[in-house]
C-alpha cells in the first residue's frame, strides 16, 4: 500500500487523521497496515544466541550444554543454564 507507505514517511510533518482524509483511508487501515508492518519485521537475536549457534555447529551438534554454557562464559557472554535448555 503507497497510500500507507506515504502517510507514515509524513507522520511526524502532519497529522496521521488528515492524511488519511485527504487520501481517502481509514485511519484504522492505516494503524492495521502499521501494526503488521511491524509485525512482519523479525527481531535480531541476541548475541549470545549468535555465539551458541556458531559454537554448535563448529563441534557438529555435539557439545552439551554445560560445555556450551563454558564456551559461552569464556568468550564473555552471561548465559544461565535455563536459556540454553531450549
Amino acid at each position: 500500500m503507497r497510500r500507507f507507505a506515504f502517510i507514515a514517511l509524513h507522520a511526524p510533518d502532519w497529522p496521521v487523521r488528515e492524511q488519511c482524509r485527504v487520501l481517502g483511508v481509514s485511519p484504522s487501515g492505516y494503524y492495521a497496515w502499521q501494526k503488521r508492518a511491524l509485525a512482519a519485521a523479525e527481531p535480531a537475536l541476541p548475541a549470545w544466541q549468535v555465539a551458541a549457534q556458531r559454537v554448535f555447529t563448529t563441534h557438529a551438534g555435539r557439545y552439551g550444554q554445560r560445555r556450551l554454557r563454558a564456551q559461552l562464559r569464556r568468550e564473555g557472554h552471561a548465559v544461565g543454564r535455563q536459556r540454553l535448555r531450549g
